[in-house]
């Protein structure tokens, strides 16, 4: 099940027993970048003993870092053209 938050889609997921993780995409389906690197999802790798919890881990990521993760960056050919 995705949740939307903060223009961020966040999906739970369990990598092993009673080991959530979760997902983070932009809900507009642009990259997320950090630090001028773009990713198409972030996987946060705590593992939660339930799903409830890594959601809200990944709405504190969202809530610390969600601007910078939506910061706009240069294509690379704009790089590249430098």
């Amino acid at each position: 099940m995705v949740h939307l938050y903060d223009g961020f889609d966040i999906e739970s997921f369990e990598a092993g027993r009673n080991l959530w993780h979760a997902r983070i995409r932009r809900a507009d389906a642009a990259p997320v970048v950090i630090d001028g690197v773009l990713f198409p999802v972030l996987e946060l790798g705590v593992a939660w003993s339930d799903s409830d919890a890594a959601i809200a881990d990944a709405k504190g990521h969202i809530d610390h870092f969600g601007r910078r993760y939506a910061a706009a960056t240069k294509s690379h050919a704009e790089r590249q053209a430098l």
